[in-house]
């Protein structure tokens, strides 16, 4: 099928090797759809992926040459984080070294269906995130995010998608977080695919939700779904970068009280303000977060506090940030030796939980209909994340995200049309 364009990755992104090349794809399988994308996000973990030596840390997850594209937030053993300009973002070893790693979804029309695949139609419009296998005790009760097949799913993908124009050699690797959608044209697992037939109203739209499915969802998801905050609740983020802002929306849709933002970046604060915290903390100068945050409180804590940062320190203020008997959500990726470190006696007496968080706790076919809703009732104002950029413009892309001069940059492919 094609020829289409593709960012292929034939090596490290820091050595020059990520190229826009003519490819074209192998046939489709049962369980498979051919998208043809009208944007993409990038979030740190294309950068990743692409950007550390073929079998780095002995991972075999790592191979070139492929096709990146989604935004993804797993852990697995050869990933630490690090808090930098108000992300947390995921990195692998590569020979002792840390290297980037995030990502975000990407969004297009239906070209072609597999002979296996239901409720789609050529033509329909859809948003992308994370695949799951759909058979497991996980995902049979509605926890696609932790499907017990996860790394394998969205990290490894398919080794044969793809072949450089005028070739029958299908050596270029796809199906990256069920989709890799930094092509033209993407060969898309069904799980991954949300339909949005009757949800949106034209290409913009389309556009701007292209980072739906990953980061804001995780950052709302952390909120509505995993924390059930309440009307009237107090909650703190620490870390806002596109995730925590994710989550400082969620707080004002739920009408909480006190929505705190925490950061060490003053424009993100600034941004975060504008989308409905009440409060913020400068980290870099504020010696004693926990004091601040109780101060705000009246010293009774937050109900709810979310950690996006990943860096034990941190997530560890964020619990005592917490009144009695509240939530500490933890989003933010950590290193594999971190420790809570907390007396369990007092834990116990406290009445406090500690939970994990992967993907907002959503499923995408469900939650990307509500997240729309509030992005068209002015309550999740994305416009106010997103930057867009041609393709051909990915290396600016790329640098402006490293340097925080966008919170999510789009990629938007050429020739967009609307259905037939």
């Amino acid at each position: 099928m094609g020829p289409y364009k593709a960012l292929v990755a034939r090596g490290p992104a820091r050595e020059g090797q990520w190229r826009l090349e003519s490819v074209t794809a192998r046939a489709l399988r049962e369980d498979e759809l051919l998208i043809r994308i009208v944007a993409t996000g990038i979030c740190l973990a294309d950068l990743h992926l692409g950007d550390v030596a073929q079998g780095a840390g002995g991972h075999p997850r790592i191979y070139y040459p492929r096709v990146l594209g989604h935004e993804g937030k797993k852990h697995n053993p050869n990933q630490a984080t690090l808090w930098h300009h108000g992300h947390a973002k995921a990195l692998y070893r590569d020979n002792g070294k840390l290297i980037l790693a995030i990502l975000l979804p990407g969004s297009g029309y239906v070209d072609e269906i597999g002979s296996a695949v239901k409720g789609f139609q050529v033509g329909d419009a859809v948003l992308l995130s994370f695949n799951s296998c759909g058979q497991c005790y996980s995902c049979q009760e509605d926890k696609p995010a932790l499907c017990i097949h996860s790394d394998k799913l969205n990290f490894g993908g398919d080794e044969g998608v793809y072949a450089t124009e005028g070739s029958t050699d299908f050596k270029i690797g796809g199906s990256f977080f069920g989709q890799s959608s930094f092509a033209s044209h993407a060969v898309v697992k069904e799980r991954s695919v949300v339909n949005l037939q009757g949800l949106i109203d034209s290409d913009e739209d389309l556009k701007m939700l292209a980072p739906l499915g990953c980061g804001v969802q995780t950052g709302t998801g952390a909120i509505i779904n995993t924390a059930n905050v309440q009307a009237g609740q107090d909650v703190a983020v620490l870390g806002v970068g596109g995730v925590g802002q994710s989550a400082i929306m969620a707080a004002r849709i739920r009408g909480c009280q006190r929505i705190i933002a925490i950061d060490r970046v003053p424009a993100r604060l600034r941004l975060a303000q504008s989308l409905g915290a009440t409060h913020v903390i400068d980290s870099s100068k504020e010696d004693d977060l926990v004091a601040a945050v109780l101060g705000i409180t009246k010293g009774a804590g937050v109900h709810v506090s979310l950690d996006t940062t990943g860096v034990s320190a941190l997530a560890r203020e964020s619990y005592r940030c917490v009144r009695r008997g509240g939530k500490i959500l933890q989003v933010g990726l950590a290193k594999q030796e971190d420790k809570w470190d907390i007396s369990m006696p007092v834990h116990m007496n406290s009445g406090k939980q500690i939970i994990g968080c992967v993907q907002g706790d959503a499923v995408p076919q469900e939650y990307i209909a509500k997240m729309i809703a509030w992005f068209k009732a002015g309550e999740l104002p994305l416009q106010h994340l997103v930057t867009f950029y041609e393709v051909s413009n990915f290396q600016q892309a790329i640098e402006d995200m490293r340097n925080g001069r966008t919170t999510k940059p789009v990629l938007v492919w050429p020739e967009v049309v609307g259905r037939d």
